[in-house]
């Protein structure tokens, strides 16, 4: 496997090692030893699959407390995927790393805890599979603005489809006394 650093510390690009042929292929999605040799020592705690159809469009969320790291990968489809720094007091504050995850290129993000995280569906629908570092908490999640112009995130789908409660994400300069701190 290959580690590929991001602009922004601690976010992670992961090319896990594929062997195949006109058969298909094998692939490790996670070993411990591997992934703790690459600076991902994450604990992981609870798996996640979600299935979207184009155009849907799921955060920008985070908890805090209990904040997740994640190990993002797309099985099936294509996402434009989203990290945002919201530790309030980092250098890299309110900036956003994006990165195209395809079944095609089977890269891996990692995004640890204290990133808010989101990604639309760019193909006909998209199976999205995450490693979680803590299990699921509503009571503290919170919800980033997708579009706040203050992150400024080049999304490739201007007609989104939100939950409700996506479109009641407020900004990060409203949700700043609830975020964690650097």
């Amino acid at each position: 496997m290959k580690r590929l650093d991001t602009k922004i510390q601690g976010l992670v690009l992961v090319e896990p090692a594929r062997f195949g042929d006109e058969r298909g292929f094998f692939m490790e999605t996670w070993q411990k030893e591997r992934y703790d040799s690459a600076g991902i020592n994450a604990g992981f705690v609870q798996d996640n699959l979600s299935k979207s159809r184009y155009g849907v469009l799921r955060g920008l969320h985070l908890q805090n407390p209990y904040g997740q790291g994640k190990l993002i990968s797309v099985i099936q489809g294509e996402v434009f995927d989203v990290a945002v720094d919201v530790r309030v007091g980092s250098p890299t504050f309110g900036q956003a790393e994006t990165v195209v995850l395809t079944d095609k290129n089977r890269l891996q993000f990692y995004i640890p805890p204290g990133f808010a995280h989101g990604f639309v569906v760019t193909s006909e629908s998209a199976l999205f599979m995450y490693k979680c570092t803590e299990t699921y908490h509503p009571e503290t999640e919170l919800t980033v603005k997708w579009n706040d112009p203050t992150i400024n995130i080049p999304w490739p789908i201007q007609d989104v489809q939100l939950s409700e409660k996506d479109a009641q994400g407020l900004s990060l300069q409203e949700l700043e006394p609830s975020l964690p701190r650097y």
